[in-house]
């Protein structure tokens, strides 16, 4: 059956210029990192992904290895592109990234400009097609030197096979560092992608003040610490839930003060007609150096949900304070 975009997909999205570039993304943007891979149902994954456009999201992002398998998860989106979202390309913002694991061999991982050049031709290949708009950096490599890592972004850029570059996981110093040299290139750093939720704020540590400093955007993941904000794990482990499953989340993580934390959270969201979940995200987009909260969604309710926290992502200064006091013990 033929795809077509609905006409008030824009209607209710909130649009935020990233940095200081010309680029907006949309407050909430699509992460592929789970759900869409090989070993997924596709219909699902399509299901969610043109739901995502119906609503005004207009960013996915994904990753050389994201699956599982890794590099299927960009098979699927550049399947669902073929098929059923060709014709609109240019109202997409589409990243990927290379700096983890992906092939045998010295040239598969880490920040050297082989690797990192010939990940996005696969990448693009996997997904068909020319360019990307933001292509990443996963993470710093402690071997090579920063000056080529950068000067293969640059190229990359100056090739046509990505619009901006970005970095992930880097620290406030080493942000600054490879911003540097970006700027001295030619190709200023556009967006920055950490770890960072209520409970992960390592970003405060001085990580903020650089891009903010820099005119850099961010864009956090991770926002529901992989599901410990929202209200699944309240009172028990749900038997199909990713900590059950030990899925990247082990039932570790979820300690007597963290559990308190996330019911007292959830208290609070209660009051403000919110989902936990949606004021995890809400607290998030009310940081003015967040340009966008990346979600990731295993149904197009549990985005519908994320989508929800746009309604009300104002905090008085007693809620953020409040917040604080609930999460000091976890943080």
């Amino acid at each position: 059956m033929h795809y077509q975009a609905s006409e008030n997909r824009y209607a209710n999205m909130l649009y935020r210029r990233c940095g200081r570039s010309g680029l907006q993304l949309p407050a909430i943007s699509l992460g592929l990192w789970h759900n869409f891979g090989s070993e997924d149902v596709f219909s699902n994954a399509r299901n969610i992904l043109l739901h995502a456009f119906d609503n005004g999201v207009t960013h996915f992002d994904l990753a050389n290895n994201y699956g599982p398998v890794p590099g299927s998860a960009e098979e699927t989106l550049g399947k669902v592109l073929k098929q059923d979202m060709s014709a609109y390309r240019d109202e997409l913002v589409i990243s990927t990234k290379a700096g983890y694991y992906m092939w045998e061999g010295p040239y598969g991982e880490w920040g050297s400009k082989k690797y990192l050049v010939s990940s996005l031709n696969q990448s693009l290949k996997r997904m068909g097609l020319e360019y990307v708009d933001i292509f990443y950096h996963h993470r710093p490599d402690p071997e090579t030197p920063m000056e080529e890592t950068m000067a293969a972004l640059d190229l990359i850029v100056r090739q046509g096979k990505a619009l901006y570059v970005g970095l992930s996981n880097y620290s406030a110093e080493e942000t600054q560092k490879a911003e540097n040299i970006l700027r001295e290139l030619g190709t200023p750093c556009l967006i920055h992608q950490p770890r960072y939720n209520l409970f992960d704020r390592w970003v405060e540590d001085g990580l903020t003040t650089v891009l903010d400093k820099r005119g850099i955007g961010c864009i956090p993941f991770s926002p529901l610490a992989q599901g410990l904000l929202t209200d699944r794990y309240l009172k028990e482990v749900p038997t199909d839930s990713r900590m059950a499953k030990a899925h990247f989340l082990k039932e570790s993580a979820l300690t007597d003060v963290k559990r308190r934390a996330i019911v007292e959270l959830n208290e609070l969201a209660q009051q403000r007609h919110q989902s936990l979940a949606q004021m995890a995200i809400a607290w998030l987009l009310s940081n003015k150096t967040v340009t966008s909260v990346l979600v990731g969604a295993s149904s197009t309710k549990q985005l519908d949900n994320n989508l929800g926290a746009l309604n009300n992502v104002e905090f008085s200064p007693e809620e953020l304070s409040k917040i604080d006091t609930i999460c000091q013990p976890v943080i």
